[in-house]
């Protein structure tokens, strides 16, 4: 019998895929601000920040600003790990 968890090579980082996700999230945010509405995921994430106000605005809880920004983020986090 053989753990599998044990021979994972370290050189192919953490095992969990997001070493990267700072310096792909700021060449997305960079993309999105050069072009626009033009660019692939603007529209997603600017729907995410509208139903994250929207759901800020309903829960009494959490304010509209902070589910913008809540919403905005877990959308562009979904696009660059869907």
């Amino acid at each position: 019998m053989t753990n599998n968890h044990d021979d994972r090579d370290p050189k192919k980082g953490n095992g969990f895929g997001d070493h990267d996700l700072v310096p792909d999230a700021t060449a997305e945010i960079k993309g999105m601000a050069k072009e626009g509405l033009d660019h692939p995921s603007t529209k997603p994430v600017l729907t995410g920040a509208a139903v994250g106000a929207i759901a800020g605005g309903i829960l009494p809880v959490v304010t509209w600003p902070l589910g913008l920004v809540a919403g905005a983020g877990f959308m562009l986090y979904k696009r660059l790990r869907p």
